[in-house]
């Protein structure tokens, strides 16, 4: 089979396809043939050698977390229903970027008939941090909220989910085409490379009540400034340079309370299931779209992360066979 492989830490061009014995699944897993693969901007992070505290990538490495595509061949004793069934599944950072993949029972969701590989793959990650973070926060009808880098996978999710919950929601993003994806999501989009993208989310909102920080950096200091008192900010992306630091005392002063995405309660594996179940299936009724952005045949990898770094995806970038 085919595989892309990280050689070593460094950019794009460390992304190599080779060739690799077919795997063989274990007792308790499946052999899923790769259809859509989610690339994630961690994976690129990773990829640079970034979060080895968190993390421990050791080049040489297959990446990638999330797969979606067939069954064709099953571990010992499992259940022979599972054989050509159309699945999405997680396999913890570990090996997706390649044609074969053996994933666990335990990982295993069924794709529901109205939703294709691709925006499956893309709601195994997004859908599941987005309804994570929108329970943490608990949005409420009439609350104003704040979404920065609001075009990316998960907070495109937060768009409509805050929506639906009855809140009025800003979306942040850089250029016409996120702000255009903003806008169709329902949200009022305000560009944040442009001066006084701050005071313009305080006149449309008089401050607001909760923010989804997605981009980190300088924009997720930024944003923080438009909290009102007794606000709730969620951090949990770093699109920028790295998450953003916040100012504890002025946080304090002003009752606000500051929350990272590894500080939430994580849900168990089979919480996490029973989420991506629920999403897959909202999905295909039509009441959540995920944001696809590019697609990338398997062996152009390299240039789907470099379109990741140069912000040149709306939504999310996922490889196909």
């Amino acid at each position: 089979m085919r595989a892309v492989q990280v050689t070593t830490f460094g950019g794009p061009e460390v992304l190599s396809v080779i060739e690799k014995a077919d795997p063989v699944p274990r007792p308790g897993q499946v052999l899923v043939r790769m259809k859509a693969v989610d690339v994630l901007f961690l994976d690129t992070r990773l990829r640079q050698g970034w979060g080895q505290e968190y993390f421990e990538m050791n080049p040489p490495y297959i990446p990638g977390d999330g797969i979606a595509g067939e069954v064709v061949a099953l571990g010992a004793d499992f259940d022979p229903a599972w054989l050509g069934k159309k699945v999405v599944a997680s396999t913890e950072n570990s090996g997706t970027y390649a044609e074969l993949v053996p994933v666990e029972e335990t990982e295993l969701a069924l794709i529901p008939d109205g939703l294709d590989e691709q925006a499956a793959v893309v709601l195994l990650h997004d859908a599941t941090i987005a309804v994570q973070l929108i329970d943490h926060a608990a949005v409420r009808p009439g609350e104003r909220v704040l979404v920065t880098a609001a075009a990316g996978g998960a907070a495109s999710i937060i768009v409509q989910l805050a929506k639906a919950a009855g809140a009025q929601v800003i979306g942040a993003a850089r250029g016409e085409r996120k702000l255009g994806l903003v806008r169709a999501l329902g949200a009022e989009p305000v560009d944040y490379s442009a001066p006084g993208w701050v005071e313009k989310v305080r006149e449309l909102t008089g401050g607001v009540d909760v923010i989804f920080d997605g981009a980190g950096g300088a924009y997720g200091r930024a944003a923080f400034q438009s909290a009102d008192n007794g606000a709730r900010v969620i951090t949990y992306g770093a699109s920028d340079e790295d998450f953003a630091e916040i100012d504890a005392d002025e946080a304090r002063r002003r009752d606000v309370t500051i929350t990272g995405l590894l500080e939430i309660q994580q849900l168990s594996r089979h919480q996490r299931k029973d989420v991506l179940i629920k999403a897959l299936e909202q999905a295909a009724a039509g009441h959540i779209t995920p944001a696809i952005g590019r697609t990338f045949p398997l062996e152009r990898a390299a240039d789907a992360h470099t379109a990741i770094e140069q912000r040149e995806i709306v939504g999310r970038a996922v490889l196909r066979a």
